[in-house]
């Protein structure tokens, strides 16, 4: 599984103890019966279930197609039976699901407590480095989305994985929260389907709209999901207010919060009567994107939705918004500009002072007659990178100038 592998920095270290966590029905026992199923190639798998029956976990292996001569199955709750089947196996690969299933009738507390699920870990981690066996351990999430138990839940393992995504959509995501022998700054994408997940080695077209002429009030942005750049479409829709009723504010996959700021930057800098007004902000393809640098693409999106006036369909709009409506520099610029560029976006517009290099023989823009056009590199504030017309602009004023001003 090369998305898994990416997370991981290559693959599964021999020894290593990792904690996988997620909400119910997310996927994490698929995706962790699928990868056993291949690790099963080179050795025994151990796959220990708490939550299911093993005949539940074999239908689905059956749909899936993880069936391997190599892959144990054990529907086990108690921790000393657990150790029972290692012994008898001898795996290469255990993975527990989940680690709050566990209990041991040594230990104070009832299942899935504090006490319980700390020391079962500490016992697992114990006989993993022993063993040298690759130890994966199911988590449950709060509902804030962090790890269930005790702090040191995460201190005792070697890597931390979230595995999340829109359980009413298809996309799935795994991130390194914690990694000691990789990165943390990068992440995997799936697809869930019938018959199991299926890696997505490049997801950025997912997250854009298939219309085919352009609407107002929606703008493409590029955001950096660990080293990963993904472009993503925000969509934005503003309206009356019914009657005497406040205005809402209504926000999927966007931070609310941040949101809310961008709504009183336009109002009080850049002059957009928002305030009585129902405003509706969300996402293509239930992608959540928090980053500061989808500012920019969310103010002009609420910018066109307020003028009626469509953004132009090849421009992709990058950049943090302060409260003072200054635009400022993001991180990874060249590369969001490069993969807006590969997926055919014709114009960027990006802070000021971003510090882009020229485009060293790129090749300058023909007029429809065929001749090339005058501005190559630098005509006021828009400079060429290879077929990408960069707008650099210091505030949100200019920016919807720049967006909805020419065509």
């Amino acid at each position: 599984m090369s998305e898994l592998d990416r997370v991981l920095g290559g693959g599964l270290v021999p020894g290593a103890v990792v904690l996988l966590a997620g909400e119910p029905g997310v996927g994490k026992s698929t995706l962790l019966l699928e990868a056993g199923a291949l690790a099963a190639a080179s050795g025994r798998v151990l796959y220990v279930t708490g939550e299911e029956s093993a005949a539940q976990v074999r239908l689905r292996a059956d749909r899936i197609g993880a069936i391997s001569d190599s892959l144990y199955l054990a529907a086990e709750t108690d921790f000393g039976a657990l150790l029972g089947h290692v012994e008898a196996v001898d795996p290469v690969l255990l993975i527990v699901d989940s680690i709050q299933t566990i209990s041991a009738a040594g230990v104070d507390g009832v299942p899935g407590g504090v006490t319980q699920v700390r020391e079962i870990t500490a016992a697992l981690t114990a006989l993993a480095k022993q063993r040298t066996l690759t130890t994966v351990l199911v988590g449950h999430v709060t509902k804030d989305g962090s790890v269930a138990g005790p702090r040191t839940l995460e201190h005792l393992v070697d890597v931390v994985l979230h595995f999340d995504g829109d359980s009413r959509g298809q996309l799935r995501m795994v991130r390194a929260l914690k990694n000691r022998y990789g990165p943390t700054d990068e992440f995997g994408c799936f697809e869930l389907g019938e018959f199991g997940l299926t890696g997505l080695p490049d997801p950025s077209g997912l997250f854009l709209s298939e219309r085919h002429e352009p609407v107002p009030g929606t703008c493409v942005t590029v955001t950096l999901e660990g080293r990963r750049p993904l472009l993503a479409e925000v969509q934005t829709l503003v309206c009356d207010t019914a009657g005497d009723l406040p205005p809402r504010r209504v926000v999927s996959g966007l931070d609310s919060a941040r949101v809310g700021m961008m709504l009183a930057v336009l109002q009080r800098r850049a002059g957009l009567g928002i305030g009585k007004r129902d405003v509706f902000a969300a996402t293509v393809g239930g992608v959540r994107l928090t980053e500061p640098s989808v500012d920019l693409a969310v103010g002009l999106a609420v910018a066109s939705a307020v003028a009626d006036l469509s953004v132009p369909p090849d421009l992709v709009a990058i950049g943090e918004v302060g409260l003072a409506g200054e635009i400022r520099r993001v991180t990874g610029i060249q590369r969001r500009i490069t993969e807006a560029e590969r997926m055919g976006f014709r114009r960027a517009i990006i802070p000021a002072g971003s510090g882009l290099p020229p485009a060293s023989g790129a090749a300058r823009p023909r007029r429809a007659d065929g001749a090339r056009a005058s501005h190559l590199h630098v005509a006021g504030p828009q400079q060429w990178v290879g077929s990408l017309a960069v707008t650099e602009v210091p505030d949100m004023q200019s920016a919807i100038a720049a967006a909805l001003g020419r065509r």
